[in-house]
């Protein structure tokens, strides 16, 4: 079995290089690729050199994660074209570990995330991401877009005592005067850019020709702006192995392994969320497992090597595919690029100014909001209209994994609700002079309330029959529902049939208990079953 999914794999990974039907000889596409995997690099500095101080880690810890996690997802991932990296939706469940137990701890809970992350992988638990309601995903993109936004704004801060202590721009003031004006003038000098050159040409990707011209036009007149380096120096070396330096008992585990649960699906919900997203840009679907598989090994080989642990992100994912980049070679080359800032292009990347880089996730958040949801609020059922208002809401103020849950929940809820009305009876007396309830609905938990209120036995004939074409039993409390109408007539000494039960609801029936006799089946049981329920049916040996 392992032997056939690791084939199942790699050939998927084999294909997935041919992604989009493009020679990746062609000079033009290598281009194209390469130029998005630099402009994809250089947005992503900041971001991981940021998230890094929110999780209280130094930035090389930030920036090694953004590397690694990077490449290997780059590599075998589920979807050209995604981006991932050191994120703040991991970031800020880190914090708490790290200022309780230190850096080690964090090194050791991102390697048993990887290695719960491997098993949903291995276990096809991302298909589930399809239970996610198209609402929900609205919603998702939506908060996520604003805190893009947000996260943007601590780039207007001067930059304060707390970034000597490592927390990051939390301690500065924020920018006043001419110093703002500077910084909103270059901000949307870099968005006028990204917007105007694809009009123009499409030779390079808009969004690096925004920053290139913006970062020149700061050098080349001394602006006095805040630049890469003002957040922290990214010259480091290569990232060595190193087994974290935690005790290997129980105690140890008991502190991390609810952190590393929680990263886990954090980090797997935010990737395959971003995952449908990219493939509907792309026009591509599957993988989930993939790329479950691909996380989990990615934050474990990081967990080994001085990372912070990371998943997909939404953010830099855009930038890339916007650019152009549509197979594994952007991704690959914007994890290398970040290794060459770090070992060689310190002194040059640091010189970048950050509104070059905020007016591009500026354009980020203006392309990734979906605009469309705002229009289409009061055309839609109420209920979908505030679950996507809700899961923007609790994104913005709490986080991604706990939204996507929130909303899941509200919708089943919702669903169950609304199919809980649906069930109803059409009534008839056929040739025989038994009474028809023909069944129109499912029966489930939810409507076995009602199901038991179309019912009146103590007024209804000697025969009665309970006709189930065009509903559905759906579960136990369906059965149980059943069971207790059978207890009803038989209490009064009459006779229930059951008719057009389809054949999961027999087995099930069947299962149960509640259906015992084989003989009485109808010998067109692919068309229907008719199934009387004597005395005693529903409490063991009816049929």
């Amino acid at each position: 079995m392992t032997q056939s999914i690791l084939a199942t794999f790699a050939d998927r990974v084999a294909g997935d290089w041919k992604a989009d039907g493009r020679n990746l000889l062609d000079p033009n596409v290598l281009k194209t690729e390469l130029l998005s995997g630099l402009t994809v690099a250089l947005a992503l500095v900041p971001e991981a050199v940021a998230f890094a101080f929110v999780a209280g880690v130094h930035p090389l810890v930030g920036l090694y994660a953004a590397f690694i996690v990077g490449l290997i997802t780059a590599l075998i991932g589920g979807r050209p074209g995604m981006i991932s990296g050191a994120t703040g939706a991991l970031a800020v469940v880190m914090v708490a570990l790290v200022a309780s137990h230190g850096v080690e701890y964090l090194f050791a809970t991102v390697v048993l995330m990887g290695i719960l992350q491997l098993m949903a992988g291995i276990f096809k638990l991302g298909k589930f991401i399809r239970l996610v309601p198209h609402p929900v995903m609205l919603g998702f993109v939506n908060g996520l877009a604003i805190v893009i936004g947000l996260a943007q704004l601590t780039q207007f801060k001067v930059p304060g005592t707390a970034e000597v202590a490592g927390h990051g721009m939390a301690g500065g003031e924020w920018l006043t005067g001419m110093p703002l004006a500077i910084m909103l003038g270059l901000v949307g000098l870099t968005m006028l850019v990204v917007w105007g050159l694809p009009k123009l040409t499409k030779f390079i990707p808009a969004p690096l020709a925004g920053i290139l011209i913006t970062a020149l036009v700061v050098i080349a007149f001394g602006i006095e702006t805040p630049r890469v380096g003002d957040l922290a120096s990214i010259k480091g070396g290569l990232p060595a192995f190193h087994i974290p330096t935690v005790p290997l008992n129980l105690e140890t585990l008991q502190i991390i392994l609810p952190y590393a649960i929680i990263l886990a699906a954090i980090g797997l919900i935010e990737s395959l969320l971003t995952l449908n997203l990219v493939g509907e840009m792309t026009d591509k679907r599957g993988g989930a497992s993939q790329e479950c598989i691909a996380q989990g090994a990615a934050n474990v080989v990081t967990g080994f090597f001085g990372g912070m642990g990371g998943c997909a992100m939404i953010g830099q994912s855009m930038i890339n595919v916007k650019s152009g980049g549509r197979t594994r070679i952007a991704a690959t080359a914007a994890a290398l690029f970040l290794l060459a800032f770090i070992l060689v292009g310190s002194s040059l990347i640091e010189q970048i100014p950050l509104a070059a880089l905020v007016g591009v996730m500026f354009m980020v958040v203006i392309g990734t909001f979906a605009w469309n949801s705002l229009r289409i609020l009061t055309k839609i059922p109420l209920t979908d209209a505030m679950v996507i208002v809700l899961v923007t809401a609790v994104t913005v103020k709490y986080d991604l994994a706990t939204a996507v849950v929130v909303g899941v929940i509200v919708s089943a809820l919702a669903y169950a609700w609304n199919n809980s009305r649906r069930i109803h009876a059409i009534i008839e007396t056929n040739d025989d002079g038994a009474k028809v309830y023909k069944i129109e609905g499912p029966l489930f938990f939810g409507s076995t309330d009602g199901f038991a209120e179309l019912f009146n036995p103590a007024e209804d004939p000697d025969h009665v029959v309970v006709d189930f074409m065009r509903s559905r039993v759906v579960d136990q409390s369906a059965l149980q529902a059943i069971e207790d109408l059978a207890a009803k007539y038989n209490a009064q000494g009459k006779d229930l049939r059951l008719r057009h039960l389809t054949r999961d609801c027999h087995a099930l029936l069947n299962k149960a208990g509640q259906l015992m006799d084989d003989s009485a089946d109808d010998p067109d049981y692919a068309v229907a079953v008719d199934y009387r329920v004597r005395t005693g049916a529903f409490g063991g040996g009816g049929h």
